[in-house]
């Protein structure tokens, strides 16, 4: 099977759609051509797939991206057995004469525009219908695979879910240790970002510094260059996922502080697995889904929503108390590394992901015609 695979928003090291997705189908013995921005984000295409370069579409800037995609999808699709895309932007960019299309949906996008600090107001109003509009046309149009199962009640048909997982080493990463923070992710302040800055300043007296790995927003950037600057953080941005995953290794706590808004309250944020599966407790504030999942194997703290300054005083107290107390600390680790084995461990989906996609290679059509698609096991 021939795959083109699509994506004008994500970076093209994305841990979902290069290093699980495309991952997996190579492993299967299938071709893969990547539509991806690999010049904007620096980076070298692996020589196992055909590589196609367009540029990024960030901010409110997006018309080059969208007509760069548009030649781009026509050319991938050409020789494809399927098109696989990843960006609500690319539905704009699909070409008309193409094989069966895959729109992997992974957020909420109109949930998400108030997090969208660089669009105006008016914008974020006006813009929820049109989403929904053009959601309800994709669904009528081609496949989708879901990020989320609670993404569903958007739709009105069933479809598969692929959960955002991870890979569990095979064995035990070291204890946590008693003197490092860590952050997995894009900085925002919806994500907590400001939280995190004076959350690094109220315990650098006690000895504990933060790493934060990920890409920031233009709004906290000149924030964090601030507090690096002072030495109270380290900020490393961009760090592709496997890579960072390593550095997270031996933190004292992984840090998941999102803000209590409508596109986070029914998700399970990927952070959360990720700093489970290398055995370091987490903090998290009480989003319903990733509350669940720490409470329940009791995997780390969940703190409570509030204004910055209540956040960083429960967030410092939290870790204060892991820090004193090694055998909690832990035995948190331990029991987290051991439920995202047996339970979010990527390879476990994934053939089934791959055998989905051959599925609807082989059986070009409305997707409408057939409403019991496979879900992939939560």
């Amino acid at each position: 099977m021939r795959v083109c695979v699509g994506t004008i928003v994500h970076h093209p090291e994305d841990a979902r759609i290069t290093h699980r997705q495309i991952r997996s189908l190579l492993d299967a013995g299938h071709e893969v051509t990547f539509i991806a921005p690999f010049t904007h984000c620096n980076v070298t295409p692996s020589p196992e797939i055909r590589a196609i370069d367009v540029p990024r579409a960030v901010g409110l800037h997006r018309r080059k991206a969208v007509r760069a995609a548009r030649s781009a999808l026509r050319r991938g699709a050409k020789d494809a057995d399927l098109i696989l895309i990843h960006d609500i932007e690319l539905l704009l960019a699909l070409p008309r004469r193409r094989p069966p299309a895959v729109w992997d949906v992974h957020e909420d996008t109109a949930a998400a525009l108030p997090t969208k600090t660089y669009l105006p107001e008016p914008l974020k109003n006006a813009l929820p219908p049109v989403i929904r509009g053009m959601e309800a046309r994709a669904e009528r149009r081609m496949h989708l695979i879901l990020a989320e199962d609670s993404y569903r009640e958007r739709f009105a048909h069933d479809h598969p879910v692929v959960p955002n997982l991870t890979y569990v080493p095979d064995s035990p990463p070291q204890p946590p240790g008693d003197n490092r923070l860590v952050y997995i992710g894009q900085l925002a302040q919806a994500r907590g970002a400001i939280e995190m800055i004076e959350l690094a300043r109220r315990l650098r007296p006690h000895g504990i510094r933060l790493d934060l790995i990920g890409p920031a927003d233009a709004d906290v950037r000149p924030l964090l260059r601030d507090a690096q600057r002072e030495g109270v953080l380290d900020w490393f941005g961009y760090v592709p996922n496997k890579h960072a995953l390593r550095m997270a290794e031996g933190a004292l706590a992984g840090l998941s502080l999102l803000r209590d808004l409508p596109n986070f309250r029914n998700s399970t944020p990927t952070k959360v697995i990720e700093y489970m599966s290398r055995g370091v407790p987490v903090i998290t504030t009480p989003l319903t889904r990733a509350a669940s999942l720490v409470g329940r194997v009791d995997a780390g703290t969940i703190v409570p929503f509030g204004d910055v300054e209540s956040v960083v005083a429960n967030v410092a107290q939290a870790v204060l108390r892991l820090r004193d107390n090694a055998e909690r600390r832990g035995a948190m680790g331990a029991r987290g590394y051991f439920e995202a084995l047996h339970h979010h461990h990527w390879p476990t989906i994934a053939g089934e992901f791959v055998a989905q996609l051959e599925r609807w290679a082989d059986t070009p059509g409305s997707p409408r015609a057939r409403r019991n698609d496979t879900v992939v096991p939560v």
